[in-house]
Formats: structure tokens, C-alpha cells, sequence
């Protein structure tokens, strides 16, 4: 078997490197409550609370184009577990929204994350 070891990682075509330990694209962990705040990141430049349980994610390095895989989870909602998804996703951004699991009303989350996976710019 061999070992391949290298720093950073680039798709041919791709003009942005990402670093081993950051295949995805771009990862987000986060809390939603209060005055939100990110707690650890890669390829993220901003969020934004846009609202009850609505967020937006500035990408650092955009996406080839608004065509890539987001997964999206959190662990509970202010006010029981809950469930989340993204929307109006586009090369540089996408939004988030996190809903309570009784009634699927929106509510902000605690616990909160997205990962991208595709092409970047």
C-alpha cells in the first residue's frame, strides 16, 4: 500500500487550493440564539441573523457555480429538537433555516451546521 502526503489539495480547475484537513468546501459550525456567532468555521466569511430561525453564510471563496451539495443539521431549536435546511443557494451564499420538529414554525437554533461539498471558483 503507499501514503500520499500533501498540505493542500487543489481539483484541476479550480483556482483556490483547500487545505487536507478541509476537503469540503466549506463547514460551519454555529449558534443561532441571541447575538449569533460562529464557533468554528472553514471557507466561511460571514453570517448573518436574518430573522426567527433564518440565517445567511458568506462563503470566503465563492463556489464554480450556485450547483453544489449544502447538508445542513442542527440539535435542537430555544424550544425542543428540531430540523433545519438551506435556501437560495447561490456561488457565494446560501441561506439557513432551522424549524421547531413539533410544528416545523421556524425558531432558532442552538446548536447549528453546513457543510458544502462541489467545484469552487
Amino acid at each position: 500500500m503507499s501514503t500520499i502526503t500533501v498540505t493542500n489539495i487543489k481539483a484541476t480547475g479550480e483556482t483556490a487550493s483547500r487545505s487536507v484537513s478541509g476537503v469540503a468546501a466549506a463547514w460551519v459550525n454555529f449558534n443561532g440564539t441571541g447575538t449569533v456567532a460562529i464557533n468554528d468555521s472553514y471557507n466561511i466569511s460571514s453570517l448573518s441573523d436574518s430573522g426567527t430561525g433564518t440565517y445567511s453564510i458568506s462563503l470566503d471563496v465563492d463556489m464554480a457555480s450556485a450547483s453544489y451539495g449544502i447538508t445542513t443539521g442542527n440539535s435542537n431549536t430555544t424550544t425542543n429538537n428540531g430540523n433545519s435546511t438551506y435556501y437560495s443557494a447561490v456561488a457565494g451564499s446560501f441561506g439557513f433555516r432551522t424549524f421547531r420538529g413539533q410544528d416545523g414554525s421556524t425558531a432558532d437554533g442552538v446548536d447549528n451546521t453546513a457543510t458544502t461539498c462541489g467545484d469552487l471558483s
